[in-house]
């Protein structure tokens, strides 16, 4: 008897250990994942933005942010040089919005090498803070343009 109240005692310990354990977030790799400009920008990611806390994830150059995940990050995409898509400046970096998937929005760096895509769940977490928050890791991704007035 002492031995299995022992056991429920050590398993109830441990619950909620593993309860606080989130799983490795998948997103796939960019082309140009391996690049050192994508270095620089993960080194500088904060580990935390808009109240959420950075996840763990299982490709180089990336990140992921909430539980569920409201925000991912992409670097080594390819370089975007023209777009019609709107472009805004955030956080020291111009962005293109893709609003196509709403209420998931993509940003990718305009006139970067390499560029990087951060989608942002806006149910969960508010597009200016990430971008804000984010963008000055990005920013030391080379920039090559500017987007226009």
């Amino acid at each position: 008897m002492m031995k299995f109240l022992i056991r429920a005692i050590s398993l109830l310990l441990l619950v909620p250990t593993l309860a606080g354990c989130a799983a490795t977030v998948v997103i796939p790799p960019a082309d140009d994942a391996n690049n050192p400009s994508c270095a620089e920008v993960i080194v500088r990611l904060p580990q935390e933005t808009d109240g959420l806390a950075k996840r763990s994830t299982n490709s180089q150059s990336t990140a992921a942010w909430g539980t569920p995940v409201a925000v991912t990050l992409r670097c080594g995409l390819a370089p975007i040089e023209v777009s019609a898509l709107p472009c805004l400046t955030a956080g020291g970096v111009d962005w293109l919005v893709d609003d196509s998937a709403k209420p998931n929005y993509t940003f990718t760096s305009f006139g970067r090498t390499p560029a990087t895509s951060i989608t942002i769940d806006s149910t969960k977490a508010s597009g200016a803070t990430v971008l804000e928050d984010l963008g000055q890791a990005v920013q030391f991704t080379p920039s090559t343009k500017k987007c226009l007035g």
